[in-house]
């Protein structure tokens, strides 16, 4: 009687078992939606895989008009509209639909959904840097800021080395000490991008970079704050009668109060710096007493350097502001349109700007000698 052989079977066995271990999965992942699958040939003998996906052809309904491409989170895109209740999903598509290509609206819609989301204002908190365009400069000199005693940190016809978006480096960039530079915030709430620190000499901005400092200041989640503080303040002292009191009245404070900042913030930051050639960056003095900083700081409401780094009218914070009261008209009462309380309104918005300044020339002071913290 012949044995069989016992280890040549198991072998055998083995090498089959190993060969759909391979192919199972690779079915699996075919067969997932990952790969769909392509229509198949309507010759017999073709290949299937030479089968190419055409899409889906644009059929007109019924009633006429124009077919509709359902959105990613409408219902048939098979895909939910934020993950874990939260990050946007809409540029995701159900991998088990056929292509369609995208209308303009619809695209339109998702790029408007993606930008004004919620989620974004919370990345902008949380990635509050703004790429370096104040602390690099190839400038042959510093702008003049009007005081005799401001001089520049480097010497003629050398160029600043590029400086980081890193608040803990522009020390060696710019020459500056650590415990005079100027943050990016506040406290890490108040933004501070349009300030320059002592002895720092930057190009002249371009446009483009006043309107990404008008944007962040305007969009800011601080902003949102300080209009709600104001607008509760305003609310409780009845500064407009017209406006009421209770949850009504801070409503309408509230809205005018954002448009009275935002308005402001485009004109004077962006909008006629471009038009006078100014650049509206506060340069902070960092050296001095206190009395001589202090009128240094407010007085750059009405001086500020121009393009070619020369001191000149700050025609840009004067006129801006002035523009944006005139705006203003459009959407206060009619009780609240004199001349008298136009004027009010123009000087606070003239003395708080004032007061930042000189809050922004202190500021590393009190963070260093006060709060002992580099700021």
């Amino acid at each position: 009687m012949i044995r069989p052989k016992t280890s040549a079977n198991n072998n055998g066995v083995r090498l089959t078992l190993g060969k759909v271990s391979l192919i199972l999965p690779a079915l699996l992942l075919v067969q997932s939606p990952l790969f769909p699958q392509s229509a198949p040939n309507a010759a017999e003998g073709q290949s299937a895989t030479a089968a190419v996906p055409v899409p889906a052809p644009d059929v007109a309904p019924a009633g006429g008009g124009d077919s509709h491409t359902p959105l990613p989170g409408e219902p048939g895109s098979g895909v939910v509209k934020r993950i874990f209740g939260v990050l946007p999903d809409y540029r995701i598509v159900d991998g088990t639909m056929l292509f369609r290509p995208i209308a303009t609206k619809p695209r339109f819609t998702i790029a408007t959904k993606d930008a004004f989301d919620y989620p974004s204002y919370m990345l902008t908190a949380a990635f509050p840097e703004l790429p370096a365009l104040a602390e690099t400069s190839d400038a042959p000199a510093a702008p003049d800021t009007g005081d005799p005693d401001q001089a520049p940190n480097a010497a003629p016809g050398a160029s600043n080395p590029p400086a980081s978006n890193n608040a803990a480096q522009p020390a060696a960039a710019s020459g500056t000490p650590i415990a005079k530079q100027q943050p990016k915030r506040i406290l890490g709430i108040m933004p501070n991008y349009r300030a320059v620190s002592a002895g720092t000499i930057p190009p002249p901005p371009t446009p483009l970079e006043a309107l990404k400092i008008a944007t962040r200041n305007s969009f800011d989640y601080s902003a949102f704050i300080f209009v709600g503080v104001t607008s509760l303040l305003a609310e409780g002292t009845n500064a407009h009668p017209a406006l009421g009191k209770g949850v009504s009245g801070f409503g309408g404070y509230y809205w005018r109060g954002y448009l009275d900042k935002t308005a402001g913030n485009y004109l004077v930051i962006f909008a006629m710096p471009t038009i006078f050639h100014q650049d509206e960056r506060y340069y902070a003095k960092g050296e001095g007493g206190f009395w001589k900083r202090g009128i240094y700081a407010a007085s750059r409401v009405l001086i500020t350097p121009n393009y070619h780094g020369h001191a000149s009218f700050n025609a840009s914070e004067v006129v801006g502001r002035a523009a944006a009261q005139g705006i203003s008209i459009a959407y206060y009462p009619r009780s609240d349109r004199t001349v008298g309380d136009l004027a009010s309104k123009y000087a606070y918005a003239l003395g708080r700007d004032a007061l930042t300044n000189i809050f922004r020339e202190f500021w590393p002071d009190i963070a260093t000698h006060v709060l002992h913290r580099h700021p």
